[in-house]
């Protein structure tokens, strides 16, 4: 297993869609190994492929004592509820703010050997989808915001010493 890097805002990788993953294979085991081990590394609860620069449909997670991945991730609320909290990024350090997501949903894909799965979230876990499914189509967190939140994380982003 292997730390790697994590991309920052602004590098293109992080708004480019992912491609579907098409191979099953040894290396996308020791994908998911290294994926969760720079997630623990950086002390997040999920991560997605392209914020290691991979522009590949899989992330990782690990919130309410659930672990594991998802390849080809595709989601649907399961209700009409919304939750609103704040959330973070690893890819855009020290910033957060406030984002309003569903609830609970469903994602369905498959995991690292091509069974299918389906994976029920509800609170945290639901965030969690949605925000690395998220990252998979290229969309930051930030432009899941309010326009003046997003204005807020805008500015503390060219505030930032990694900016």
């Amino acid at each position: 297993m292997a730390i790697r890097d994590i991309r920052l805002f602004g590098d293109p990788v992080l708004n480019s869609a992912a491609d579907p993953v098409t191979v099953f294979d040894a290396a996308l085991e020791r994908l998911v190994d290294d994926m969760l081990e720079t997630m623990d590394h950086a002390g997040g609860v999920g991560l997605a492929a392209n914020q290691i620069g991979l522009a590949r449909r899989i992330f990782v997670f690990d919130c309410q004592g659930m672990r594991g991945h998802i390849v080809n991730p595709v989601w649907q609320p399961v209700s009409e509820v919304q939750q609103t909290g704040i959330e973070g990024c690893l890819s855009v350090p020290g910033v957060r703010g406030e984002v309003t997501r569903h609830n609970s949903v469903v994602a369905r894909g498959a995991d690292c050997y091509g069974r299918p799965l389906a994976l029920r979230g509800t609170g945290l876990l639901a965030r969690c989808i949605q925000h690395e499914t998220d990252h998979l189509d290229g969309v930051m967190f930030m432009q899941q915001m309010a326009p003046e939140q997003r204005k807020e994380a805008m500015a503390a982003i060219r505030a930032a010493e990694w900016s």
